[in-house]
């Protein structure tokens, strides 16, 4: 082969790495937002069975049939949507190209095992409602002829007691007054059945200052209702044993869901690494391509120095151009990961663009050096990627959060943090400290650790400021945007409180630029 062809032929292979590059970093992203939807579709399998759980619990507590029917077919709708996704799962789903790169995460062997469990335990939660159904049908109807009972025994006892008053005997007297008062606890208060068998004793008692027939009226009417109040306690005790189990299903529903998200992402950490790695090899091989072509050449034609140069200074800037794509991909896997969990509680579209600009705005301001607020204008998308953990009923939900709903949200700023603490890249670094710290409060009193003032790191607190800025602008489920003057009024009342003093500083002095960032990125 003439040095002619060798050239055109080394080159070639240049670009032809370059372009493996491109490809690979393409197909990456693509992975893994297809593996994001996959966990998308766990975390609403366990959101349905908490439905149906919940669904439970209103059949305990519901006393008519008419609802226990409503309920059932709403039972019915969750275990038809849980089927839907369930058979959906693995639709379309033949081994591909791509699975070369990243296996499906349903495809590992130790998530398969996890997501069996989740479907054998909504079998249990589907008998669990059949069988507690079927209960509170039955305590319904018994209840229903206790309340028919109570007013025909509350006749007979006036009745005995006009018959033993006519006695003028105060012992009488006293066994009716004993008789009434167990009658209260027998019937309204204890329903034992010791408390029930003493009521009876003592209305047997009555026997000889009564009449035959009255007396021989009420006695029956005792063990009826005893019979049907032990049938209704009978029916709690197996009811509460349902939920018990039912509850203990829940449980390890929880504790699935945990190791199939460490388990995903330590999937996607270790896929994220081997494509740097990948990228890494592949920028030595045409590092060393290029040395071995420029010898090439100075051995067979004698290049000039200049020449030889060029040639280096060409290799040099495909280096540059293959490291910038190795960069940039890490920053668009970080915001797109950022962005899924945004999306998962509906957010406004540009919502992560404009936090990132204000960020890297008050970062410049505040002193830090251009290097530093540009990584944490690309960390910060990340700062509610936690949020991918939180069940949509309680995320999207319209309304104020009870406390145990606002519990379980202010969990996402630990969960982001789980999820990112383990790598030793920078920019995922960063990231952790933003999704960890962006709900502290300089004055304590926010969340997870309670941080005040400069014990929140800087990261933490330009967030928070960014955050609050854009989600009081913004429309969300819950509330329309507020107006500017209102949102300038609150900062400036927190200022001390809220936001770090200097940060709301920055943010006044610079308030055109600021609106001229949310001018730009507005949501269409």
């Amino acid at each position: 082969m003439d040095i002619k062809k060798g050239l055109k032929f080394g080159f070639l292979i240049i670009v032809g790495l370059f372009l493996i590059i491109v490809v690979t970093n393409n197909l990456s992203l693509y992975k893994i937002q297809e593996n994001n939807t996959y966990k998308n579709k766990i975390f609403e399998i366990i959101t349905i069975q908490e439905n149906m759980n919940s669904l439970i619990l209103d059949v305990i507590l519901t006393d008519n049939l008419k609802d226990l029917e409503q309920l059932s077919k709403n039972f019915a709708a969750q275990e038809t949507h849980f089927e839907n996704i369930r058979s959906n799962f693995f639709e379309n789903d033949e081994d591909d190209l791509l699975d070369a790169l990243l296996t499906d995460l349903h495809k590992y062997p130790q998530i398969n095992e996890q997501l069996n469990i989740l479907f054998e335990n909504e079998i249990e939660i589907e008998n669990a409602f059949v069988k507690i159904l079927d209960l509170q049908k039955q305590k319904i109807n018994i209840n229903n002829e206790l309340q028919m009972l109570y007013p025909q025994e509350s006749d007979l006892r006036e009745r005995l007691k006009s018959n033993i008053w006519n006695k003028n005997d105060i012992l009488s007297l006293k066994k009716f007054s004993d008789l009434r008062y167990y009658s209260k606890e027998a019937l309204y208060q204890y329903r034992s059945e010791q408390i029930i068998d003493k009521w009876i004793d003592i209305a047997k008692s009555l026997e000889i200052y009564t009449d035959d027939e009255l007396y021989q009226e009420y006695i029956p009417l005792t063990y009826k209702i005893k019979e049907k109040i032990l049938q209704s306690e009978t029916i709690k005790v197996s009811e509460k044993r349902l939920i018990d189990d039912i509850k203990k299903v829940l449980i390890l529903n929880n504790e699935v869901n945990g190791k199939i998200e460490k388990m995903s992402e330590n999937i996607l950490n270790n896929f994220i690494n081997n494509v740097n790695n990948l990228m890494i090899i592949l920028s030595i091989i045409v590092i060393v391509w290029i040395v071995f072509i420029a010898l090439k050449v100075n051995k067979n034609v004698g290049l000039s120095i200049d020449e030889i140069q060029e040639r280096v200074d060409v290799g040099l800037k495909t280096i540059k151009e293959l490291n910038n794509e190795i960069e940039d991909t890490q920053k668009e896997v970080v915001f797109t990961m950022g962005a899924i969990g945004e999306s998962r509680s509906k957010e406004t579209g540009n919502h992560v663009k404009r936090v990132a600009e204000y960020s890297k705005l008050l970062a410049l301001h505040y002193g830090l050096d251009p290097k530093e607020a540009e990584m944490l204008k690309q960390a910060s998308p990340m700062h509610d990627i936690g949020k991918v953990a939180i069940p949509d009923a309680i995320l999207n939900k319209p309304g104020r959060f009870d406390d145990k709903e606002r519990e379980i949200m202010n969990t996402h700023s630990k969960i982001g943090y789980e999820m990112l603490r383990h790598s030793n890249r920078p920019l995922l670094k960063c990231a952790a400290i933003v999704a960890h710290e962006h709900h502290e409060k300089w004055d304590g009193t926010g969340y997870p650790r309670g941080l005040k003032e400069e014990e929140i790191h800087i990261y933490g607190r330009i967030t928070a400021l960014a955050d609050v800025f854009d989600a009081l602008g913004s429309d969300r489920c819950y509330k329309k945007a507020w107006e500017d003057e209102k949102i300038f009024q609150l900062f400036k009342e927190e200022k001390g409180k809220h936001f770090d003093p200097k940060l709301i500083d920055i943010f006044f002095e610079n308030l055109d630029q600021f609106l001229a960032i949310r001018e730009k990125f507005r949501d269409m």
